[in-house]
């Protein structure tokens, strides 16, 4: 297996092991980079050599016995909506070309704490908002990423990173509608990655474009559901800077995600406004899916005010 195929926590027991460096995977990351990315686009900023040297600081770190982070040494991936000190951060608009801020917004400075190599900034729509960057899907060019970090997901769907963060943007619990919009999730499912959306002010989001307090969220994007977990126990956390975080215990995610459900998962269907527009293989693949789940999944019938929710969702 080529090194930029690992995945984040297996990377970073091989580097903690000493049975790969830092080095060897940036530049593993690199090479695969350059392979792909003229056809899939996914990096809106990518400085190689400050990349390697990133790396090669970390196994210094490693071979003088400092303490490591859970992270140290493994790449990742950052929207350009977030703040970076030692790159441009450009919001996907040219009215912001060549911005670079004072210092990290505060989900990458916990990934550095955690000892992470900041690979380089992800495509975003602009403003992480409707209008589509220059991302392409990495399993067909002729498709959509989804948006808004459509970068994120694409680059980790790509081998290009192990994993990356973006911004959902919508109400705790409620979905967006995938075709019009959604933030975080859907370059997930789109690009056939993990992606995952966490309670709200659970992650915080100072230093990052803010576009509704009562609806932002930090997401990641990672190719397994243990390496979006170890992710999110990097991130989460109290933030005195962002107001809707909370001085609590954060959840012990990487344990809960290997560990077996307390209760059978229960699914449930709904055909939203948006379903008029899926294709007939779409409704076929849902019907399929229903079908196997059985007593598992319930369909659910929405109100006649869902009508407008598109609508709403644009305003």
């Amino acid at each position: 297996m080529s090194l930029n195929a690992l995945g984040l926590a297996e990377a970073a027991a091989g580097i903690r092991e000493g049975r790969l460096s830092s080095a060897e995977l940036v530049g593993d990351c690199l090479k695969r980079i350059d392979e792909v990315d003229g056809n899939i686009q996914a990096w809106a900023f990518l400085d190689r050599d400050h990349a390697m040297r990133q790396a090669e600081a970390a196994d210094d770190l490693r071979k003088q016995g400092k303490p490591t982070g859970p992270l140290h040494g493994v790449p990742v991936g950052i929207k350009d909506i977030f703040d970076t000190g030692d790159m441009p951060t450009e919001f996907g608009s040219p009215l912001w070309a060549g911005r670079t801020p004072r210092r990290d917004a505060a989900a990458v400075a916990r990934l550095r704490a955690a000892g992470a190599v900041i690979l380089g900034k992800t495509v975003t729509t602009e403003y992480a908002y409707f209008s589509p960057g220059k991302t392409r899907n990495p399993h067909n060019p002729d498709h959509t990423p989804g948006g808004s970090s459509s970068g994120s997901a694409a680059a980790v769907a790509a081998l290009m990173v192990p994993g990356a963060i973006g911004s959902p943007t919508h109400r705790p619990g409620v979905p967006a509608p995938p075709l019009f919009g959604g933030g975080g999730l859907p370059p997930a499912p789109f690009c056939g990655v993990v992606g995952f959306k966490p309670t709200h002010g659970l992650m915080p989001r100072s230093g990052a474009l803010l576009l509704s307090r009562a609806l932002d969220h930090v997401g990641v994007f990672a190719r397994s559901v243990g390496d979006a977990a170890l992710l999110a126990q990097t991130l989460a956390g109290f933030d005195d800077e962002d107001p809707d975080t909370r001085p609590l215990a954060s959840p012990p995610f990487v344990d809960v995600a290997e560990s077996e459900p307390p209760l059978p998962p229960r699914f449930a269907f709904v055909r939203s406004p948006a379903w008029q527009h899926a294709e007939a293989v779409t409704e076929q693949a849902f019907a399929e899916l229903v079908k196997a789940l059985g007593e598992r999944i319930s369909e659910v019938e929405i109100g006649q005010s869902f009508d407008r929710a598109i609508d709403m969702h644009r305003t």
